[in-house]
């Protein structure tokens, strides 16, 4: 009897939770880290000089996509702060409360498409690291109407995201992988829409609530002409 030939069955994409579950538990596809990142060091250092009175045991902060918990790790040990947490993944979230075990009850498993349970100007400093770009466009309104809701006047928003201006990455993810709304693809390993801001769009979206304070682009994204790293923008926004 003639051997069937050998035929590979391809991976099963996890989508949303399940795919961040894996990635928290045993990651394939990120370099997930337990240090604070650049960007955010950065901000804080912004903070320091411009706006040390957010930065007390009285002022909250509020970060959407917290992960393991690093950066609100970082601001309860050296600012006293008290913090919330947001993250899709269980085991993300788990992390986070093993080294946040005082704020336990304030990490929450839960989708930012959803209502932020916080109460009305709670919160001094709000993070958007690398998360609000997987919402489709009307769970990108709510979330920034939540965002304003749940802000004080004067409190500090940080997002960081995808940049669609001059990146080669982008341009072709979304003509190889259209998604299904203006401006977004389909990620090719996680199989989830992604939407990528131009700044234009970014400030736009962010102007009528926000006096945008900073705005970082990244470089290095392109070298000969061709595509390098994916090329990102992050705005330092304070709210009206």
């Amino acid at each position: 009897m003639p051997k069937r030939p050998f035929i590979r069955k391809p991976k099963k994409k996890r989508h949303g939770a399940n795919f961040w579950d894996r990635e928290y538990t045993n990651p394939e596809h990120l370099a997930l880290s337990t240090e604070p990142g650049e960007d955010f060091l950065k901000f804080t250092r912004f903070l320091e000089r411009h706006y040390p009175t957010h930065l007390t045991a009285a002022h909250c902060a509020l970060d959407l996509g917290c992960g393991n918990g690093r950066h609100l790790q970082y601001l309860v040990h050296h600012y006293g702060m008290n913090v919330y947490g947001l993250d899709i993944s269980a085991a993300a979230i788990k992390q986070a409360r093993a080294v946040l075990p005082e704020y336990a009850q304030q990490l929450f498993t839960r989708s930012i498409a959803e209502p932020l349970p916080l109460p009305d100007n709670a919160a001094h400093l709000i993070f958007d690291l690398m998360t609000s770009h997987f919402l489709n466009s009307a769970q990108r309104d709510a979330l920034l109407q939540e965002i304003v809701r749940v802000g004080t006047l004067d409190s500090l928003f940080l997002c960081k995201t995808f940049l669609r201006d001059d990146d080669l990455h982008t341009e072709r993810l979304l003509r190889e992988y259209p998604g299904p709304e203006p401006g977004t693809y389909i990620h090719p390993a996680i199989g989830a829409p992604e939407f990528v801001y131009s700044e234009a769009e970014l400030r736009t979206f962010l102007e009528p609530h926000f006096t945008i304070e900073r705005v970082y682009r990244s470089h290095k994204h392109k070298f000969h002409g061709r595509a390098r790293k994916r090329r990102t923008i992050t705005v330092y926004a304070r709210r009206r």
